[in-house]
């Protein structure tokens, strides 16, 4: 039973910890929290629900359209809610952001209706059985993809030239401007990809909610957000980050 539901709450926190990529990474160059990116993750998935059922393309497909029109959703927002914005006060494009939220929740409630829909299985799920346990052939397909793109990602950002132009340009985006980096560029891939520097959080976060659900079925969500709260006030600048002090 506990090791289900370790299992359980692995491929949960892979989900959340695919999900705060582009939190991580649009905050680390702009220092902009992104509030319409659960929406982009919202609209991604009528997207792919639309290819399936309405197109009837096969699932792989499905996901390669449904992953090129998040990103060019999240380049678009980037562009108009954002960039005019850039040199505004710190006010001005966190107002922007929570407005492109509440647009794209208003605009898809109107669209598609408040009724839930179920995505259909596009694969086949078989149980596996390893001696007492039971795992979900979906559950290893969610841990390996995920595993997949964090890994990708990381070799990515540290590994070749457009990393070092990202992490250049979070470190200084005047002096990567002098450099010959072109920002804008920059900025606008990272609202496409997003960075895979926020795996551990979701993992953790993933882990106590299943392990919640278990033994304190009632409390769980009080027990993820105390999580969240007392790691916050513990390491608030994340699990792996350090203080930085600004030069004056």
């Amino acid at each position: 039973m506990f090791f289900e539901q370790l299992l359980n709450g692995l491929t949960l926190g892979s989900t959340y910890s695919l999900i705060a990529l582009g939190y991580t990474m649009v905050y680390g160059i702009l220092e902009l929290i992104n509030f319409a990116h659960s929406e982009i993750y919202m609209i991604g998935a009528f997207l792919g629900l639309i290819m399936v059922t309405v197109y009837k393309l096969p699932f792989p497909l499905a996901l390669l359209i449904t992953m090129a029109g998040s990103c060019l959703l999240g380049i678009t927002i980037e562009k108009v809610a954002y960039k005019p914005l850039r040199k505004s006060t710190r006010i001005a494009p966190l107002i922007s952001a929570i407005g492109v939220s509440i647009f794209l929740q208003n605009a898809v409630l109107m669209l598609a209706g408040p009724q839930a829909r179920s995505f259909p299985a596009g694969i086949n799920i078989t149980t596996l059985n390893l001696g007492p346990f039971r795992i979900s052939s979906l559950q290893l397909l969610i841990l390996l993809v995920s595993i997949i793109l964090m890994i990708g990602l990381h070799f990515l950002i540290q590994k070749t030239k457009l990393g070092q132009a990202m992490r250049a340009t979070a470190q200084d985006k005047e002096a990567a401007q002098l450099m010959g980096i072109k920002i804008d560029q920059v900025i606008s891939f990272t609202f496409a990809i997003g960075s895979a520097l926020a795996m551990l959080g979701g993992l953790i976060l993933g882990l106590v909610e299943m392990l919640g659900a278990v033994y304190m079925s009632r409390y769980k969500d009080a027990i993820a957000f105390a999580v969240l709260i007392f790691i916050l006030l513990l390491k608030p600048t994340g699990l792996l980050g350090r203080r930085v002090q600004e030069k004056v």
